[in-house]
């Protein structure tokens, strides 16, 4: 009898992933920080339309560095949804503070933001948002409850790179968002994240935090004459070997993308039957998501 099976996942090469490596790998430089981490985030500011990025080991890192970043502690309460990757409440739990699981909306997979509202408390300290699947959650509805809350918003986007809500790019709407480069995402390094940063005064403490508390980044700048330890922080550099290859990947994002977004609908138009024989359920697509 045949094996048939689908994979779960299958990394592919996609353009000049192995040159780069190769490139890197022959030069002096293969740690974080060096000219292919530059380039690589470059390119993923392109794809965010000019954020600012941080590329890290993980996304899960990513999400330590985001609380991190909130000053998120142990008298605070998080929103997560309750339909998630365990990176989501690990970033929280690290620093003691209390994850709260809030389910999710069933058509999309994504926080349900009515009981997001209602489960806010004085003790709320940051909505963790996670586009399930790359399919944008309701940010109508939870831009204007951060707004009305001043309650900050962090997009977990480690399915979405390249998808979008009423055609601006996720990743670029919360305080903080993060990006995910495992094998199993559509751009990948093998391993490797990115923390996304809105606003302008975040910029240098992030830089500090990702850079083992260190402003270590200012003094290769020349903006100080040595550089030392100024806050806390980790060692959350991607390895520019790995940001070579992400770099290979990120030029060919929009072919990669559009090869996804084909498969889903030939997917979705071979599952159709099922679903009208209501023997399964298929997810919706909000009009206001684009996907990836």
């Amino acid at each position: 009898m045949t094996d048939r099976h689908v994979p779960f996942n299958l990394p592919y090469l996609a353009g000049r992933e192995l040159e780069y490596m190769a490139e890197c790998a022959h030069s002096s430089r293969i740690s974080g920080d060096g000219p292919f981490t530059a380039k690589a985030t470059a390119a993923l500011s392109s794809v965010l339309g000019g954020a600012r990025c941080f590329l890290t080991t993980s996304c899960t890192h990513a999400l330590e560095l985001a609380a991190l970043m909130l000053r998120v502690g142990p008298d605070d309460e998080v929103i997560l949804p309750a339909f998630t990757f365990v990176s989501t409440a690990n970033a929280v739990a690290l620093f003691g503070a209390k994850p709260v699981f809030v389910d999710i909306d069933p058509d999309t997979l994504n926080l349900d933001p009515a009981k997001v509202e209602a489960a806010i408390t004085p003790r709320t300290k940051a909505i963790f948002l996670v586009h399930y699947a790359g399919v944008a959650c309701d940010m109508d509805a939870f831009l204007a409850l951060s707004e009305r809350t001043g309650i900050p918003l962090v997009e977990d986007a480690a399915h979405a790179i390249g998808a979008t809500w009423r055609g601006r790019p996720l990743g670029t709407l919360g305080r903080f968002a993060t990006f995910s480069f495992h094998e199993t995402k559509n751009i990948a390094c093998g391993e490797g994240g990115a923390l996304v940063v809105r606003d302008e005064a975040d910029i240098q403490r992030a830089e500090i935090l990702r850079e083992k508390g260190t402003n270590r980044r200012a003094f290769y700048r020349g903006d100080v004459d040595k550089y030392t330890w100024v806050d806390v922080g980790s060692s959350w550099l991607m390895a520019d070997l790995l940001a070579a290859f992400l770099l290979g990947q990120l030029e060919e994002i929009e072919a990669i993308n559009a090869g996804r977004v084909a498969r889903y609908h030939r997917y979705r138009e071979a599952l159709a039957d099922l679903e009208d024989a209501g023997r399964i359920v298929l997810p919706t697509v909000p009009e206001y998501a684009g996907l990836n």
